[in-house]
């Protein structure tokens, strides 16, 4: 009996209206979010290089590595765009010193203010809500909607197990409607080599992670609706228990752990910590200009010796005062590091109690765009730091850090040097997190959605085992 429940639960969605109208939506979406997410990242990597070329012609406008004004750039990735995450939230580009903080700045809502209101269409808003609100409308009425009608009592005139029969429907329904995600989903995975994007083997297997989470996160949403509809006798009571729980689901309780953590633990903004550090540094260098002032040479000492002399003594207080601060910034950061983690910890622990919130953290981190995604960039960029210190002090004697510059001015009839070869430069290699890893820190997540499947499908089946059938 529970084949031909299935059977006629999927036949009766496929030839529905509301199947018609659900498939046509859904297949508008999420190609429009594959096509866009196609046309972003190529614009996204576009400016990329632009950046990178561009900061190569300035290493190549210079004759002395000491004037080179040297930027990184957090390179692109296809499942960025289709999964945004906050990759359009933090800073791209950091100013490279060869020590001292670096700091990320340039959004891409600095380049397209307008997203920052409207946010962009990716497969995480389809999926978390869209589909979820779809899957309410869809099965509010499953159970409640046949009683009415009558057909309930008529089904079980036959020898038809409660268990063949609400298992059925929820096999029938999941096919049925996985059918008009899975359709899209296929056409918009074709679309995107079609459109350049070239997925390696390592992605393709993320963003089919990604596409179960989102089934299974629809499928969650399902149960629930058909869990909701064994327990009230109208349609319309279901309907708006299950509008009122996706509500909080997806719009209240993610943004509500926030605001809780923030009272849980208490972190400094980052003003505060800027103006600490500020004032650190403003000290340190009040200190150190009367030994400026006071720097003297012996009498008779060549112009060129003298600005040796000079720099070498401005590299080595620079050298002892970036010591302390470096000391005093890792201090400061390590405190409002560890508080911040712990108040995000907080946040997302509360925030899975909604399985929107869940699905959200399962899918940007299969993407690659968690909460993550900075701290690699910036370890990236102070990995590279070491390195371009050690490359700058080879190629003028210093590690430059923000301080002072010497300029030598040289005999107009000397030779003139030739321009730099932006080649020497020491490349800047971003690490990203490999499928093992970022499906690792995402499996809890992802057990979670199986678990919230089995929850809500136990709950639509011990309430149907009670619900009236009369």
């Amino acid at each position: 009996m529970f084949k031909l429940i299935f059977l006629k639960e999927l036949k009766e969605i496929i030839q529905s209206s509301r199947f018609t109208i659900s498939f046509a939506v859904c297949s508008v979406l999420i190609i429009l979010s594959f096509f866009m997410g196609a046309q972003n990242y190529l614009s996204s990597k576009a400016q990329y290089e632009a950046a990178v070329q561009e900061n190569r012609n300035q290493i190549a406008a210079n004759t002395e590595w000491m004037m080179v004004d040297h930027t990184i750039t957090l390179p692109p990735q296809p499942l960025m765009a289709l999964v945004n995450g906050i990759s359009n939230d933090i800073g791209r580009n950091i100013e490279m010193s060869g020590r001292g903080e670096l700091r990320a700045d340039n959004t891409r809502f600095n380049d397209e203010p307008i997203f920052a209101i409207f946010r962009f269409m990716d497969l995480e808003f389809i999926f978390g809500i869209v589909l979820s609100l779809f899957a309410i409308i869809f099965a509010y009425d499953a159970i409640n909607g046949e009683k009415v009608s009558g057909t309930l009592k008529l089904c079980f005139a036959n020898s038809v197990s409660r268990a063949a029969f609400i298992g059925g429907k929820l096999a029938g329904s999941f096919v049925g409607l996985s059918t008009a995600l899975l359709i899209p989903m296929l056409i918009g995975c074709a679309l995107l080599p079609l459109l350049g994007i070239q997925l390696s083997a390592d992605e393709w297997t993320r963003l089919g992670l990604i596409i179960f989470s989102g089934l299974a996160y629809f499928g969650l949403f399902l149960a629930l609706a058909i869990s909701v509809s064994a327990i009230t006798s109208r349609p319309s009571n279901s309907f708006l228990i299950g509008l009122v729980v996706w509500i909080f689901a997806v719009l209240i309780v993610p943004r509500s752990s926030v605001l809780i953590s923030g009272r849980l633990v208490e972190v400094p903004n980052v003003d505060e910590i800027t103006a600490q550090k500020n004032r650190y540094r403003i000290q340190l260098f009040e200190e150190d200009r009367p030994k400026m002032e006071n720097f003297s040479v012996p009498e008779g000492t060549e112009p060129s010796e003298v600005m040796t002399a000079f720099s070498s003594f401005m590299g080595e207080l620079s050298s002892a005062r970036q010591e302390k601060i470096d000391a005093f910034t890792e201090r400061i950061n390590e405190e409002f590091e560890n508080k911040r983690r712990r108040q995000e910890e907080v946040a997302l622990g509360l925030s899975r109690i909604s399985p929107t919130s869940v699905f959200t953290l399962a899918s940007t981190e299969l993407a690659g765009t968690s909460l993550q995604l900075q701290n690699r960039f910036m370890d990236s960029a102070n990995e590279y730091q070491n390195v371009y210190g050690n490359f700058m002090t080879e190629k003028t004697g210093q590690n430059q850090g923000g301080g002072f510059r010497m300029i030598m001015v040289t005999d107009e009839d000397q030779e003139e040097p030739e321009n730099l070869d932006p080649d020497e430069m020491p490349q800047f290699e971003y690490a990203k997190a490999t499928v093992e890893e970022a499906t690792a820190n995402s499996i809890l997540d992802m057990g979670l959605l199986i678990l919230f499947n089995i929850i809500f499908f136990g709950g639509a089946f011990a309430a149907f085992l009670r619900y009236d059938l009369r």
